[in-house]
């Protein structure tokens, strides 16, 4: 369960079309400890996303989700535990599995297929156009899709899934060793932060069978 893989610290996911930026490896050691107890519907802190005003709100979250019945903890929780299992992946660009190493897109895409049977685009550039609920970053849940523009152009270029607690996993590059968990706080992903999309609100109920 989610709770026994709490949030813990490093993210920065490569896109196939644009590549994701270096960030310093956080150690095993305190990615363990930060693993401690956490529910999947821990509310994180910080400043809200840019586009405040196109946020959805609960209610609208909540309407947009009963014509497509989801259930977001069990399904956070199996895509979430199926990622930590998956930190040290190496980073390959263009990678989509785990032999061959993951981009950020591609590390994305392979958890939502194989443990929710949803099917994302390839690529960040189409993913952040999903339509699915923007949420604000003070509203995030476990699961939440987050986007990053890291090569200073303003267009997304990186993407990782939300854990909690203000932690989040992606796959970010070779440098800093693939697969990893960073946090949302850090200077360098705050000031990348682009906004959040909550993908799990269009899984409909043959998703849910399968869980």
């Amino acid at each position: 369960m989610l709770n026994r893989f709490a949030p813990l610290v490093p993210l920065a996911l490569v896109t196939l079309l644009f590549g994701c930026a270096a960030h310093s490896p956080v150690s095993q050691q305190q990615a363990q400890q930060s693993i401690a107890a956490h529910h999947a519907f821990t509310k994180s802190s910080g400043t809200s996303s840019v586009f405040d005003e196109e946020l959805a709100t609960e209610e609208e979250l909540s309407e947009f989700g009963s014509s497509k019945p989801y259930q977001l903890p069990a399904l956070a929780d199996n895509i979430l535990e199926r990622g930590m299992s998956l930190i040290g992946t190496r980073y390959r660009f263009g990678g989509t599995t785990e032999a061959s190493g993951f981009d950020c897109s591609g590390f994305i895409g392979y958890l939502f297929r194989e443990e929710a049977g949803m099917n994302l685009p390839r690529s960040t550039r189409e993913m952040i156009n999903v339509k699915a609920p923007q949420v604000a970053r003070n509203n995030l849940k476990p699961g939440d899709l987050l986007f990053f523009s890291t090569n200073g152009r303003g267009r997304v270029s990186h993407a990782g899934i939300y854990l909690g607690d203000d932690q989040f996993i992606h796959s970010s590059s070779r440098r800093s060793g693939g697969v990893r968990i960073d946090s949302l706080g850090d200077r360098y992903w705050s000031k990348t932060f682009i906004e959040a999309k909550r993908a799990l609100a269009m899984a409909g109920p043959t998703t849910i069978s399968r869980n």
